[in-house]
Protein backbone atom coordinates (compact mmCIF):
# COMPACT_ATOMS: atom_id res chain seq x y z
CA UNK A 1 0.00 0.00 0.00
CA UNK A 2 1.36 3.57 -0.79
CA UNK A 3 2.03 6.26 1.64
CA UNK A 4 -1.20 7.89 2.14
CA UNK A 5 0.18 11.76 1.39
CA UNK A 6 2.25 13.32 -1.33
CA UNK A 7 6.14 13.98 -0.11
CA UNK A 8 6.07 17.16 -1.36
CA UNK A 9 3.72 20.29 -1.29
CA UNK A 10 4.02 21.16 -5.54
CA UNK A 11 4.16 18.87 -8.49
CA UNK A 12 7.47 20.67 -10.32
CA UNK A 13 8.36 17.40 -12.39
CA UNK A 14 9.46 14.30 -11.88
CA UNK A 15 12.91 14.54 -10.65
CA UNK A 16 11.28 16.10 -7.26
CA UNK A 17 8.74 12.80 -6.23
CA UNK A 18 9.65 9.77 -5.23
CA UNK A 19 8.18 6.36 -6.25
CA UNK A 20 5.62 5.95 -3.18
CA UNK A 21 4.24 9.21 -4.50
CA UNK A 22 3.61 7.59 -8.00
CA UNK A 23 1.61 4.88 -6.43
CA UNK A 24 -0.13 6.89 -4.35
CA UNK A 25 -0.83 8.98 -7.34
CA UNK A 26 -2.07 5.61 -9.64
CA UNK A 27 -3.98 4.25 -7.08
CA UNK A 28 -5.87 7.48 -6.69
CA UNK A 29 -6.67 8.07 -10.09
CA UNK A 30 -8.09 4.50 -10.32
CA UNK A 31 -10.71 5.48 -8.11
CA UNK A 32 -11.35 8.46 -10.01
CA UNK A 33 -11.21 6.57 -12.89
CA UNK A 34 -14.69 5.02 -11.56
CA UNK A 35 -15.95 8.56 -10.63
CA UNK A 36 -15.60 9.92 -14.47
CA UNK A 37 -17.32 6.31 -15.60
CA UNK A 38 -20.41 6.78 -13.92
CA UNK A 39 -23.55 9.00 -15.08
CA UNK A 40 -22.79 11.70 -11.95
CA UNK A 41 -19.55 12.46 -13.13
CA UNK A 42 -18.86 14.86 -10.25
CA UNK A 43 -17.04 14.55 -6.68
CA UNK A 44 -17.31 17.46 -3.80
CA UNK A 45 -14.28 16.59 -2.95
CA UNK A 46 -12.57 20.23 -3.68
CA UNK A 47 -15.46 22.78 -2.94
CA UNK A 48 -13.82 25.98 -2.12
CA UNK A 49 -10.71 25.25 -3.09
CA UNK A 50 -9.74 28.18 -6.08
CA UNK A 51 -7.60 27.02 -8.65
CA UNK A 52 -5.69 29.17 -11.48
CA UNK A 53 -5.05 27.79 -15.09
CA UNK A 54 -2.24 30.11 -15.73
CA UNK A 55 -0.60 29.57 -19.30
CA UNK A 56 1.36 31.65 -20.53
CA UNK A 57 2.15 29.06 -23.73
CA UNK A 58 -0.70 27.91 -26.28
CA UNK A 59 -2.14 24.59 -25.14
CA UNK A 60 -5.28 22.94 -25.70
CA UNK A 61 -5.37 19.16 -24.48
CA UNK A 62 -3.21 19.53 -21.30
CA UNK A 63 -5.86 22.76 -20.31
CA UNK A 64 -8.83 20.69 -21.26
CA UNK A 65 -7.63 17.97 -19.36
CA UNK A 66 -6.59 20.14 -15.85
CA UNK A 67 -9.88 22.25 -16.36
CA UNK A 68 -12.13 19.37 -16.66
CA UNK A 69 -10.13 17.78 -13.71
CA UNK A 70 -10.42 20.48 -11.67
CA UNK A 71 -14.30 20.53 -12.25
CA UNK A 72 -14.25 17.06 -11.70
CA UNK A 73 -13.78 17.76 -8.34
CA UNK A 74 -15.77 20.52 -7.86
CA UNK A 75 -13.29 23.18 -7.70
CA UNK A 76 -13.84 26.89 -8.14
CA UNK A 77 -11.38 27.53 -11.61
CA UNK A 78 -9.91 30.84 -13.04
CA UNK A 79 -8.72 30.87 -16.41
CA UNK A 80 -5.99 32.91 -17.54
CA UNK A 81 -4.33 33.09 -21.11
CA UNK A 82 -1.04 35.06 -21.31
CA UNK A 83 -1.69 36.55 -25.06
CA UNK A 84 -4.66 38.11 -23.81
CA UNK A 85 -3.28 39.45 -20.67
CA UNK A 86 -1.20 42.78 -19.44
CA UNK A 87 1.83 40.05 -19.88
CA UNK A 88 2.02 41.16 -23.66
CA UNK A 89 2.47 44.36 -21.75
CA UNK A 90 5.17 43.75 -19.68
CA UNK A 91 3.96 42.58 -16.51
CA UNK A 92 6.42 40.42 -14.85
CA UNK A 93 5.70 36.56 -14.04
CA UNK A 94 5.64 37.56 -10.35
CA UNK A 95 3.84 40.64 -10.75
CA UNK A 96 0.93 38.45 -12.73
CA UNK A 97 0.66 35.92 -9.95
CA UNK A 98 0.78 37.71 -7.01
CA UNK A 99 -2.38 39.83 -8.37
CA UNK A 100 -3.72 36.56 -8.83
CA UNK A 101 -3.01 35.60 -5.65
CA UNK A 102 -4.40 38.77 -4.00
CA UNK A 103 -7.93 37.30 -5.23
CA UNK A 104 -7.32 34.48 -2.92
CA UNK A 105 -6.36 31.38 -5.61
CA UNK A 106 -5.19 28.11 -3.69
CA UNK A 107 -3.13 26.26 -6.28
CA UNK A 108 -1.61 27.60 -9.70
CA UNK A 109 -1.31 25.41 -12.67
CA UNK A 110 0.99 26.83 -14.70
CA UNK A 111 2.76 26.39 -18.25
CA UNK A 112 5.65 28.45 -19.20
CA UNK A 113 7.75 28.79 -22.25
CA UNK A 114 10.97 29.24 -19.26
CA UNK A 115 12.64 26.00 -17.99
CA UNK A 116 11.95 26.27 -13.94
CA UNK A 117 9.35 28.94 -13.94
CA UNK A 118 7.38 26.37 -11.58
CA UNK A 119 10.42 26.10 -9.36
CA UNK A 120 11.13 29.72 -9.28
CA UNK A 121 7.32 30.87 -8.56
CA UNK A 122 6.83 28.19 -5.21
CA UNK A 123 9.71 30.09 -3.98
CA UNK A 124 8.04 33.38 -4.16
CA UNK A 125 4.35 32.56 -3.63
CA UNK A 126 2.24 30.42 -1.03
CA UNK A 127 0.04 28.91 -3.24
CA UNK A 128 0.75 25.24 -4.64
CA UNK A 129 2.01 24.69 -8.15
CA UNK A 130 1.70 22.27 -10.52
CA UNK A 131 3.95 22.31 -13.53
CA UNK A 132 1.86 22.06 -16.55
CA UNK A 133 5.12 22.08 -18.88
CA UNK A 134 7.90 24.53 -18.49
CA UNK A 135 9.93 25.11 -21.69
CA UNK A 136 12.08 21.83 -22.80
CA UNK A 137 12.09 21.15 -19.31
CA UNK A 138 9.76 18.82 -17.63
CA UNK A 139 6.08 17.58 -18.02
CA UNK A 140 5.12 15.42 -15.08
CA UNK A 141 1.40 15.29 -15.51
CA UNK A 142 1.95 13.68 -18.51
CA UNK A 143 4.56 11.41 -17.76
CA UNK A 144 2.50 10.08 -15.05
CA UNK A 145 -0.69 9.73 -17.22
CA UNK A 146 2.09 7.78 -19.84
CA UNK A 147 3.20 5.74 -17.49
CA UNK A 148 -0.40 5.30 -15.66
CA UNK A 149 -2.01 4.04 -19.34
CA UNK A 150 1.16 1.60 -19.97
CA UNK A 151 -0.02 -0.29 -16.89
CA UNK A 152 -3.19 0.00 -17.23
CA UNK A 153 -2.78 -1.80 -21.03
CA UNK A 154 0.09 -3.82 -19.66
CA UNK A 155 -0.59 -4.65 -16.07
CA UNK A 156 2.50 -3.36 -14.60
CA UNK A 157 5.12 -1.37 -15.70
CA UNK A 158 8.16 -3.02 -14.20
CA UNK A 159 10.25 -4.50 -17.02
CA UNK A 160 8.67 -3.61 -19.64
CA UNK A 161 10.76 -1.61 -22.63
CA UNK A 162 9.64 1.62 -24.01
CA UNK A 163 11.48 3.73 -26.42
CA UNK A 164 10.20 7.32 -26.99
CA UNK A 165 10.53 8.54 -30.80
CA UNK A 166 10.90 11.77 -32.31
CA UNK A 167 12.45 15.15 -31.11
CA UNK A 168 13.95 14.40 -27.65
CA UNK A 169 15.67 17.12 -27.41
CA UNK A 170 13.33 19.53 -27.26
CA UNK A 171 10.71 17.30 -25.72
CA UNK A 172 9.47 17.77 -21.76
CA UNK A 173 7.79 14.81 -22.40
CA UNK A 174 10.84 12.54 -22.83
CA UNK A 175 12.68 14.22 -19.87
CA UNK A 176 9.96 13.41 -17.45
CA UNK A 177 8.87 9.90 -19.23
CA UNK A 178 12.58 8.77 -18.93
CA UNK A 179 12.73 9.95 -15.24
CA UNK A 180 8.80 8.14 -14.46
CA UNK A 181 9.34 5.25 -16.44
CA UNK A 182 13.11 4.47 -14.96
CA UNK A 183 11.78 4.78 -11.35
CA UNK A 184 8.46 2.24 -12.25
CA UNK A 185 11.32 -0.10 -13.36
CA UNK A 186 10.94 -0.13 -16.89
CA UNK A 187 14.06 0.31 -19.59
CA UNK A 188 14.01 2.96 -22.08
CA UNK A 189 15.63 3.94 -25.46
CA UNK A 190 15.15 7.09 -26.77
CA UNK A 191 15.17 6.69 -31.11
CA UNK A 192 15.44 9.73 -33.42
CA UNK A 193 18.24 11.45 -36.06
CA UNK A 194 21.40 12.42 -34.14
CA UNK A 195 20.97 16.18 -34.11
CA UNK A 196 17.71 15.45 -32.02
CA UNK A 197 19.22 13.16 -29.48
CA UNK A 198 20.67 15.09 -26.65
CA UNK A 199 24.65 14.88 -26.21
CA UNK A 200 24.49 13.37 -22.85
CA UNK A 201 21.26 11.66 -22.72
CA UNK A 202 23.11 8.20 -22.20
CA UNK A 203 23.80 9.09 -19.17
CA UNK A 204 20.63 9.20 -17.83
CA UNK A 205 20.77 5.34 -18.03
CA UNK A 206 18.90 5.28 -21.52
CA UNK A 207 19.40 3.59 -24.24
CA UNK A 208 19.83 5.18 -27.99
CA UNK A 209 19.23 4.07 -30.84
CA UNK A 210 19.16 5.66 -34.73
CA UNK A 211 17.43 3.14 -36.66
CA UNK A 212 13.41 2.88 -36.06
CA UNK A 213 13.20 -0.69 -37.48
CA UNK A 214 15.62 -1.66 -34.47
CA UNK A 215 14.27 0.06 -31.74
CA UNK A 216 10.48 -1.14 -32.79
CA UNK A 217 11.36 -4.78 -32.35
CA UNK A 218 13.14 -4.06 -29.13
CA UNK A 219 10.88 -2.27 -27.45
CA UNK A 220 7.03 -3.38 -25.94
CA UNK A 221 5.52 0.16 -25.79
CA UNK A 222 6.65 2.84 -28.56
CA UNK A 223 5.96 6.79 -27.34
CA UNK A 224 5.96 8.75 -30.76
CA UNK A 225 6.56 12.27 -30.35
CA UNK A 226 5.89 15.28 -32.75
CA UNK A 227 8.06 17.11 -33.93
CA UNK A 228 8.65 20.64 -32.04
CA UNK A 229 8.72 22.88 -34.92
CA UNK A 230 7.77 26.00 -32.86
CA UNK A 231 11.11 25.38 -30.63
CA UNK A 232 13.39 24.69 -33.73
CA UNK A 233 15.44 27.87 -33.91
CA UNK A 234 17.41 25.90 -37.01
CA UNK A 235 16.67 23.50 -39.40
CA UNK A 236 17.30 19.61 -37.62
CA UNK A 237 16.98 17.55 -40.60
CA UNK A 238 16.59 18.05 -44.58
CA UNK A 239 12.24 18.50 -44.67
CA UNK A 240 8.96 17.09 -43.16
CA UNK A 241 8.93 14.33 -45.41
CA UNK A 242 12.56 12.74 -45.18
CA UNK A 243 11.98 12.59 -41.01
CA UNK A 244 8.75 10.72 -41.92
CA UNK A 245 10.77 8.36 -44.16
CA UNK A 246 13.08 7.31 -41.44
CA UNK A 247 11.27 8.17 -38.16
CA UNK A 248 7.60 7.74 -39.29
CA UNK A 249 5.53 4.88 -37.76
CA UNK A 250 2.90 3.47 -40.95
CA UNK A 251 0.80 0.32 -40.73
CA UNK A 252 3.55 -1.53 -42.83
CA UNK A 253 6.25 -1.45 -40.44
CA UNK A 254 4.40 -2.09 -37.41
CA UNK A 255 2.64 -4.99 -39.32
CA UNK A 256 6.37 -5.97 -40.00
CA UNK A 257 7.10 -6.43 -36.38
CA UNK A 258 7.68 -9.78 -35.01
CA UNK A 259 5.21 -9.01 -31.91
CA UNK A 260 2.91 -6.63 -31.56
CA UNK A 261 3.64 -3.36 -29.73
CA UNK A 262 1.71 -0.35 -27.73
CA UNK A 263 1.66 2.31 -29.67
CA UNK A 264 1.65 5.99 -27.66
CA UNK A 265 1.43 9.54 -28.68
CA UNK A 266 1.38 12.50 -26.03
CA UNK A 267 -0.48 14.64 -28.71
CA UNK A 268 -1.27 16.93 -30.95
CA UNK A 269 -0.52 14.41 -33.67
CA UNK A 270 1.04 15.58 -37.13
CA UNK A 271 -0.68 12.60 -38.83
CA UNK A 272 1.44 11.61 -41.82
CA UNK A 273 4.82 12.82 -40.25
CA UNK A 274 5.94 10.77 -37.10
CA UNK A 275 2.73 8.20 -37.15
CA UNK A 276 -0.34 7.82 -40.26
CA UNK A 277 -3.55 8.02 -39.54
CA UNK A 278 -4.01 4.35 -40.18
CA UNK A 279 -1.57 3.30 -36.57
CA UNK A 280 -2.80 6.43 -34.58
CA UNK A 281 -6.39 4.91 -34.97
CA UNK A 282 -5.20 0.96 -34.72
CA UNK A 283 -6.53 -1.35 -32.38
CA UNK A 284 -2.69 -0.81 -30.76
CA UNK A 285 -2.79 2.58 -30.45
CA UNK A 286 -4.12 3.89 -26.59
CA UNK A 287 -3.62 7.21 -27.67
CA UNK A 288 -7.36 8.25 -26.45
CA UNK A 289 -6.83 6.18 -23.44
CA UNK A 290 -4.19 8.30 -22.81
CA UNK A 291 -6.42 11.36 -22.97
CA UNK A 292 -9.01 9.69 -20.78
CA UNK A 293 -6.62 9.00 -18.19
CA UNK A 294 -5.38 12.24 -17.96
CA UNK A 295 -8.04 13.39 -16.59
CA UNK A 296 -8.07 10.83 -13.78
CA UNK A 297 -4.24 11.08 -12.72
CA UNK A 298 -4.81 15.18 -12.97
CA UNK A 299 -7.57 14.81 -10.49
CA UNK A 300 -5.62 12.47 -8.30
CA UNK A 301 -2.31 15.05 -8.66
CA UNK A 302 -5.26 18.09 -7.75
CA UNK A 303 -6.69 16.03 -4.89
CA UNK A 304 -3.57 14.99 -3.00
CA UNK A 305 -2.13 18.12 -2.74
CA UNK A 306 -5.16 20.47 -1.76
CA UNK A 307 -5.37 17.38 0.99
CA UNK A 308 -2.16 18.60 2.63
CA UNK A 309 -3.52 21.41 3.61
CA UNK A 310 -6.34 19.38 6.10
Amino acid sequence: MAAEKLSTRHLLGIKDINLNDIELIFETADNFKDVINRPIKKVPSLRDITIANIFFENSTRTKLSFELAEKRLSADVVNFAASSSSVSKGETLIDTVNNILAMKVDMVVMRHPYAGAGVFLSKHIKAQIVNAGDGAHEHPTQALLDAYSIRQKLGDVRGKKVVIVGDILHSRVAISNILCLQMLGAEVMVCGPTTLIPKHIASLGVKVEHDLKKALNWCDVANMLRIQLERQDIKYFPSQREYAMMYGLNKQILDNLDKEIVVMHPGPINRGVEITSDVADSKQSIILEQVENGVAVRMAVLYLLASQND
